[in-house]
């Protein structure tokens, strides 16, 4: 007896990984996990102070989300992303945004079809190609993990079905700038294959860089699939809500997924989604500017480190990606960090790095004082280990 030969060929997920090295070294500092560390909006929970009065609430309800919902994600697309969703577009509502590339990979594919993603990649979405039964191109970036056209072309084969993209970006916080955007966009259209954005870190930019939806180009609906989370802008994580926006002819293929695998998000959870997406976008941005200045903390105290560290440029998100100037592997030296200096991050060979030594930073998880203590030891642990 034993498991799948698809799944035995699908990576072990590294943030529990780094999980049990955590807990098995008590008082570590985190520096691995991507989420915030501020709670969902007050309307959230006020959204649902009467859901189980509704008997209806404890029952199925529609697989693509509840109306007042989708009515919502409506209006903050066309707000927040200059999407005015057409005869071409559906949105469905989806168990967090994981769940939406899932969904996106399963209606576009064959098995043994290739999907192009770009590296270093969010490794979830590897494995969820893998998972499929496909084959995932990795296509290299530039020094700053800014996307090539070129080179993303030059990959495409008779057997690719998309192009992903992931701006700002996990784990590198890379934005990309709209020309890049509408380049890969035009590319996918020009070779009849689709374009899966995935835009969770949306509101999440510093220094003047700006978000863009390859939906909102015009004569883009036929091929261009984009994701949404309300996981890290809203504090969401554990409620698991997400949605996608996708061509029409998709919508079916969709739905039977979705139907098949969740039948429909969870009612309450969807219902405290409605009262997130009232606070709007300012509520993630209340706490944005705490936000930039950990970040701001955090490449200061890289800078001390210059010599054996290198920061990319890092526009977005609340992510790090670091070249180490070791010969170590990236797993030894996270483990090493936790043992003797009690701070964690996660190996860049998760994200498909190869070669150079690169580790992950996520700074949105903690208070300003934490990240601070964490940081301090990041760096005095390199510091001993590399530099000494």
């Amino acid at each position: 007896m034993r498991e799948s030969t698809r799944m035995s060929l699908v990576q072990t997920p590294m943030i529990p990984v780094v999980g049990r090295l955590i807990r098995d070294n008590p008082g570590t500092i985190s520096l691995g996990q991507g989420v915030v560390h501020y709670p969902p909006p007050p309307q959230a929970m006020e959204a649902i102070a009467g859901f189980a009065a509704d008997p209806g609430n404890h029952r199925y309800r529609l697989v693509d989300g509840i109306p007042p919902l989708l009515e919502r994600i409506r209006e903050k697309l066309a707000s927040d992303n200059g999407l005015e969703l057409t005869a071409g577009h559906r949105v469905v509502v989806t168990a967090g945004g994981n769940m939406a590339f899932m969904n996106a990979v399963l209606a576009i594919t064959d098995p043994g079809d290739d999907v192009v993603l770009l590296a270093p990649y969010y490794f979830n979405h590897e494995m969820a190609v893998a998972i499929s039964g496909c084959r995932a191109v990795v296509v290299s970036t530039d020094e700053s993990y800014q996307p090539i056209p070129e080179r993303i072309a030059a990959a495409l084969t008779p057997r690719t079905r998309a192009v992903v993209t992931v701006s700002p970006n996990n784990p590198t916080g890379a934005v990309y700038p709209e020309a890049t955007v509408r380049a890969v966009n035009e590319l996918c259209r020009e070779r009849g294959i689709y374009h899966i954005h995935d835009e969770a870190y949306e509101y999440f930019t510093y220094d003047g860089a700006r978000h863009v939806s390859p939906s909102s180009f015009p004569d883009t609906a036929a091929h261009t699939i984009s994701l949404f989370s309300l996981s890290k802008s809203f504090g969401f994580a554990g409620w698991r809500i997400g949605y996608m926006v996708i061509p029409e002819h998709l919508f079916g293929a969709v739905c039977k997924i979705q139907d098949t695998i969740l039948i429909c998000p969870p009612v309450v959870s969807q219902h405290a989604g409605v009262g997130a997406m009232s606070a709007g976008r300012g509520y993630c941005e209340g706490w944005l500017a705490g936000i930039a200045g950990v970040r701001r903390l955090v490449l200061e105290a890289l800078a001390e480190i210059g010599d054996i560290c290198t920061v990319p440029r890092a526009d977005g998100a609340f992510y790090f990606l670091v070249t180490i100037r070791t010969p170590m592997d990236p797993m030894t030296l996270v483990e090493r960090l936790v043992r003797e200096h009690r701070v964690a991050v996660i190996p860049g060979s998760t994200f498909g790095m190869t070669g150079a030594c690169t580790l992950r930073i996520a700074y949105g998880a903690l208070t300003r004082e934490t990240v601070a203590e964490g940081i301090g030891r990041l760096v005095r642990g390199l510091t001993r280990i590399v530099g000494g």
